[in-house]
């Protein structure tokens, strides 16, 4: 599985953004999909995730109420639309796919990362 992001950009406090995740391979749709972000200087950050199977997502304190995960698998992609950005939400963001049946904020359990895209929100 191969999982290219994009959509990330600079952006002024209080905007929004779309970041998508495309993936390739057949078994994709089976496979739980996070998202995680890594600022400069500080360890990388779970912020959310969706299952394969049922659509259950499950987001980090700091971005609930203001990111939605979502997918479609028939495009074999996964989105995550940020409303109400703050400067602190600046980071390389990551989305990563887990082979396991469950859902997790763990990122040693993801199997495949993709590149990264960069977010930039200005004060």
């Amino acid at each position: 599985v191969q999982l290219v992001e994009s959509g990330g950009g600079l952006v002024q406090a209080g905007d929004s953004l779309r970041l998508s995740c495309a993936a390739s391979g057949r078994t994709f749709s089976s496979y739980s999909v996070g998202w995680f972000r890594q600022a400069p200087g500080k360890e990388r950050e779970f912020i959310a995730v969706i299952s394969g199977s049922s659509g259950s997502s499950y987001y980090a304190d700091s971005v609930k109420g203001r990111f939605t995960i979502s997918r479609d698998n028939a495009k074999n992609t996964v989105y995550l639309q940020m409303n109400s950005l703050k400067p602190e939400d600046t980071a390389v963001y990551y989305c990563a796919a887990s082979r396991r049946g469950y859902i997790s904020r763990r990122y040693t359990e993801y199997d495949y990362w993709g590149q990264g895209t960069k977010v930039t929100v200005s004060s």
